[in-house]
């Protein structure tokens, strides 16, 4: 029985407006959608963390959005590619991965990406299953459809270079590698982020190589995380799908504020009139922390349920909002310029350096000042005022700045 794919206008161009910075072909995608017939999304992850982030919502919100109109969500694993490892968007290169570090993060990526998309209906592949079968003259043909150049006109390659880093062969085949994904499973659409741009393209040029038509392309932005930056596990400023509601709710209560309407357009299904009349009340002078708070419900909601999202806003706001540290927590006192990792191993908080900073990556410490609240993201941060560090879910170091004499 043919799926029947719904054509609905107002749909679709939400689709093609909500969360997408750039698309080629947007007139084609627009009537294709438009046509009924059912097209192949692409989306490839490669599992370089355990941990799926509220940046890699974005795409899979994409993803939902076509699913709901009926189309075929294709899911590739990068467990060949994970391991090569693509520079995209660093200004380094990235270290391989062995296979056993890349079988180990995929194990639970099935049960966070069911919080957004009906993995029931979804094609879920590994792209080794592919690319570890191709002939090394297979991949000299298909080389000679890109040029060196091309490659180095990127502007973090292009940068390296002049900065006299290193570039490795191995990047130079990554975009191949991904481009050849979208020959394989015959790509309509394929889903990425602009910093992905140059290995989405990449599937193109394969695709008319083999003999297939070029897949339309639909780029969303890049997201900040909690320090600004891009959120980035290897940073440690994510919000992660897994996240107890509790510690998900606080770290979006930690965002800039600037970050709401960007974090409710992307990471939510809030309906459109709804964020724009959040986005009046901000310009009116409403306070930001009210509709931060319904954007963190909104999340929690989405990755737990409606009820922890309840008991997770009320913790916050009883823990921390109003201030209420516990009565009985350690109180030390401190020389200003003593490094937040050395009085936490002294006190016994975290046994050490390397502890401290996984609780940092999973966004684990909270300090509670006088003025704010904020996610310690940096390894080297100093307390610098008085107030309270919270150290996972439970315990607090109240921490006095010694007087000068």
């Amino acid at each position: 029985m043919k799926k029947k794919i719904n054509t609905d206008t107002q749909k679709i161009e939400e689709l093609l407006t909500r969360g997408v910075e750039e698309a080629l072909d947007l007139n084609h995608i627009r009537q294709t959608l438009m046509s009924g017939k059912q097209l192949r999304v692409k989306l490839g992850i490669d599992p370089t963390s355990p941990n799926l982030h509220l940046g890699r919502s974005v795409p899979l919100l994409k993803l939902r959005d076509f699913q709901e109109l009926g189309h075929h969500i294709v899911f590739i694993v990068g467990d060949f590619t994970g391991v090569i490892g693509d520079t995209s968007d660093k200004d380094a290169e990235r270290p391989m991965l062995n296979e056993k570090t890349i079988e180990q993060n995929i194990k639970t990526y099935k049960k966070q990406i069911a919080k957004i998309l009906d993995v029931n209906k979804i094609e879920f592949c590994k792209n080794s299953s592919w690319l570890g079968k191709l002939k090394f003259n297979e991949i000299g043909k298909m080389a000679n459809a890109f040029s060196v150049n091309g490659f180095i006109q990127r502007d973090n390659i292009r940068k390296r270079l002049e900065e006299g880093k290193r570039v490795s062969l191995r990047e130079v085949l990554y975009p191949l590698m991904q481009g050849y994904d979208s020959v394989v499973v015959r790509s309509d659409v394929e889903i990425g982020g602009t910093d992905q741009r140059f290995n989405i393209l990449a599937g193109r040029t394969l695709q008319t190589y083999h003999g297939q038509e070029p897949q339309d392309i639909i780029m969303g932005p890049i997201v900040a995380g909690l320090d600004g930056r891009k959120m980035s596990s290897s940073w440690g400023n994510t919000i992660n799908f897994m996240d107890a509601p509790v510690d998900m709710y606080g770290k979006v209560m930690s965002l800039h504020d600037n970050l709401i309407i960007t974090y409710l357009n992307l990471m939510t299904r809030v309906p459109i009139s709804d964020i724009q009349k959040f986005k009046q009340q901000l310009a009116t002078g409403e306070n930001p922390k009210n509709i931060k708070m319904h954007l963190a419900r909104e999340i929690v909601t989405m990755y737990h349920s409606a009820k922890e999202a309840k008991q997770a806003e009320e913790t916050w706001q009883s823990t921390f909002s109003k201030g209420l540290i516990p009565e009985n927590a350690k109180t030390i006192t401190v020389n200003i310029k003593e490094p937040m990792i050395d009085i936490l191993i002294r006190e016994g908080f975290v046994k050490s350096k390397t502890e401290f900073r996984q609780l940092i990556q999973d966004g684990a410490i909270t300090f509670h000042g006088s003025i704010e609240e904020r996610k310690i993201i940096d390894p080297n941060s100093l307390v610098g005022e008085d107030g309270a560090l919270r150290i996972g879910k439970k315990r607090f170091l109240k921490i006095k700045i010694q007087k000068k004499k």
